[in-house]
């Protein structure tokens, strides 16, 4: 019993190591709502719930995400609070008039969503402030309250991403860029073992989708990290570069498997494809390198054995076109040939963008255990 719960408990340590992000997380938004409550309680806010509500709602995986996600719900809050004093100032009785007023207050409120969707609490505050009875206090006050309840929850929010666990965006972004490597080393190795033969279509579609799902994570986490850099909370590099190199990277991956939609001609793939397994597998090793470069905060590999092996490829496809190989070939067989040497040639050069962009990344984070 003793060792089965040995392993329990070691299993149990792998998935909280695994999770820490996570466990991070539910830490700081369970902490927040508390002080929110404690807060609320001691300086007598008479609907604390608002408070503690905002506290889940702006709390983000990161700091740059939390401080956006607070500014986004302030000025909702202000916005819907302030219109919708306005509108319910007006004086109505009934149904058809609170209808008109009710109107009144979201027209305006709606198209501000719909134009910037960050700031959907806008016309939820308007239409508490609107409907919702508020006793003895005027509109103008129970806006004003209603936004004191929810400065108070941002604020809360915001001091715990700062204190308690504090996640960087761009900690993340790198760990998201590492993660969106996988399925480019996957997507690599496929299409290039389509030079000599079919590739399975259905998995090519899957994994470009996986990428470009990695990298709009990348570019979510981005967008974060280049806020903390902005209000000072972050002296990490630019993230966009990284981002873009990303990007690139996909796009030549799509250029490669238009190239490789059927096997190149027997004649050419007979003289490389021994030469294009070299190259999947060398920027397979550089990237499994670099994924891990980035969550340690390391140097990234070298490029040379990738630089080596797509050389020996080009050299090898030169020395067809001038043994006159590809002169008897359609247009289109010589067209995808040289769309091959093309796009690894753009490849090797986005890889080596995104190289440099990890050596700004490795003195930024503090260097973890290997």
């Amino acid at each position: 019993m003793s060792g089965q719960g040995g392993i329990m408990i070691g299993k149990a340590g792998d998935w909280a190591a695994r999770h820490r992000a996570e466990m991070a997380l539910s830490l700081r938004i369970t902490a927040a709502g508390l002080i929110a409550f404690a807060l609320g309680e001691a300086l007598g806010v008479q609907q604390v719930y608002w408070a503690v509500l905002t506290t889940t709602i702006v709390m983000q995986a990161s700091v740059g995400g939390s401080l956006k996600a607070t500014l986004d719900r302030l000025v909702g809050t202000a916005a819907g609070g302030v219109w919708g004093a306005i509108t319910a100032a007006i004086p109505h009785q009934g149904a058809v008039e609170t209808a008109l007023i009710l109107a009144a207050a979201l027209v305006p409120l709606a198209l501000l969503v719909a134009w910037w969707p960050a700031y959907r609490v806008a016309p939820v505050t308007a239409i508490i402030v609107v409907l919702v009875p508020h006793g003895a206090s005027s509109p103008l006050e129970a806006a004003f309250e209603r936004l004191l309840e929810i400065a108070l929850g941002c604020a809360v929010a915001l001091g715990v991403a700062l204190a308690i666990t504090p996640a960087r965006a761009h900690r993340l972004l790198y760990g998201a860029a590492a993660e969106a490597l996988t399925p480019i080393r996957e997507l690599i190795g496929v299409l290039l073992d389509g030079i000599s033969a079919p590739v399975d279509r259905a998995a090519v579609l899957a994994l470009h989708d996986r990428i470009r799902t990695a990298v709009e994570r990348c570019a979510v986490s981005a967008g974060d990290a280049a806020r903390e850099r902005a209000s000072y909370l972050s002296d990490a590099p630019d993230p966009d570069p990284l981002v873009r190199s990303l990007r690139r990277i996909s796009h030549d991956l799509v250029m490669l498997a238009r190239a490789l939609e059927t096997p190149l001609p027997e004649a050419v793939r007979d003289r490389v494809a021994a030469l294009a397994r070299q190259v999947a597998v060398a920027i397979d090793a550089f990237l499994a390198g670099l994924a891990d470069a980035l969550r340690k905060g390391a140097a990234p590999p070298a490029l040379e054995p990738v630089k080596q092996a797509i050389a020996d490829y080009q050299t090898a496809i030169a020395d067809i076109r001038r043994d006159g190989v590809i002169v008897p070939l359609s247009a289109d067989d010589a067209e995808r040939i040289f769309g091959v040497a093309f796009a690894l040639q753009q490849l090797l050069g986005n890889l080596e963008d995104l190289a440099n962009r990890a050596g700004d990344v490795a003195p930024a984070l503090p260097k973890r255990p290997a």
